[in-house]
């Protein structure tokens, strides 16, 4: 069994109360971070993984660890009536308001208070669910799967993008000493917190990626599993059905 990856590693606090505290450390610099440490790639990610939703024309999505809305803003291409963001963070939501005010969709994008283990909303809520770089942040990976998959109507969609491990050189020790060293270097410059930027590499590293998410999600409940590898293995697009 794999241990259990928390950013401070306190025993006092469980994973998920760690979690807040981090993001809500970091939330001020977390967009010029998150943009600046990945190079821009992720937006091209989000857009990639937004793509997954084209064909379902989904008109009401959860995003589930929301942070300051990123890719909620992304699902505004999809053209929805109403996207709602979830997030255990509410210095990152705080962030997110700002940012949905500033760019006038506020009226689309709601972002609240929420966890992702027990969603305030009603089964069969949702056309489709998406989560990005946040399930690796769940303390039970099976509860919050099992979660989105009840608010999701039926015939909805899942799209999870996640960190994941290359696994051919020279993308995989390129990757290896970058998420190790430079990431921890500048993110804790930045950032200001010693840990933050430390965890992600080693929470990436504990994370069930590949045929092994494809079976938590199968455990879960979903069906119609697949998963895109980007950029030779950094990151991955799972995604899953709700047929019942």
């Amino acid at each position: 069994m794999k241990k259990v990856v928390k950013p401070y590693g306190e025993e006092t606090q469980s994973k998920k109360e760690e979690v807040a505290i981090m993001f809500n450390n970091i939330s001020g610099r977390y967009d010029f971070l998150n943009h600046f440490l990945s190079l821009g790639i992720d937006k091209l990610w989000r857009r990639r993984a937004v793509k997954q939703l084209k064909k379902l024309k989904p008109q009401k999505i959860l995003d589930i660890a929301t942070g300051t809305g990123d890719f909620a803003l992304a699902l505004l291409k999809l053209k929805p009536k109403q996207i709602i963001g979830v997030d255990i963070s509410q210095g990152m939501l705080s962030v997110g308001t700002k940012k949905m005010k500033k760019k006038k969709v506020d009226n689309i994008i709601k972002l609240t208070l929420g966890d992702s283990e027990n969603l305030p909303f009603e089964d069969n809520s949702f056309d489709a669910i998406t989560v990005a770089f946040g399930v690796r942040n769940f303390e039970n990976l099976q509860k919050g799967l099992k979660e989105m998959k009840r608010v999701l109507k039926p015939d909805g969609k899942v799209v999870i993008l996640e960190f994941s491990k290359p696994k051919y050189f020279p993308i995989k020790q390129l990757f290896s000493f970058y998420s190790g060293c430079i990431i921890p270097f500048f993110g804790k410059l930045i950032s200001k917190d010693k840990r933050a930027y430390s965890y992600l590499p080693e929470s990436v590293e504990q994370f069930p990626e590949g045929k092994e998410f494809h079976l938590q999600m199968n455990m879960a409940g979903y069906e119609e599993i697949s998963s895109i590898r980007l950029s030779g293995g950094i990151s991955t697009i799972y995604m899953g059905h709700k047929k019942v």
